[in-house]
């Protein structure tokens, strides 16, 4: 009886997910950020966000496409 097997395909699509998930959570901040930033009444404070959640958005959209194979930046 086999219960588990190993291997590094396992590995690899177990990191996979992990690193989609981790893109994922990156997004959805990114979002709350913006949202955040729509709501606060101080200027300073709305471009602050603004920035925070561009460059997570940023950040996001890079490691993606890293993961996925494409070396060259969008123009």
């Amino acid at each position: 009886m086999r219960l588990h097997t190993h291997d590094a395909r396992t590995d690899l699509m177990s990191a996979g997910g992990e690193t989609r998930a981790r893109l994922q959570q990156m997004r959805d901040k990114a979002q709350e950020l913006q949202a955040a930033s729509e709501r606060a009444g101080d200027p300073g404070e709305r471009k602050r966000l603004q920035e925070k959640a561009r460059r997570l958005q940023s950040q996001s959209e890079e490691e993606s496409m890293e993961r996925g194979g494409d070396i060259y930046p969008p123009e």
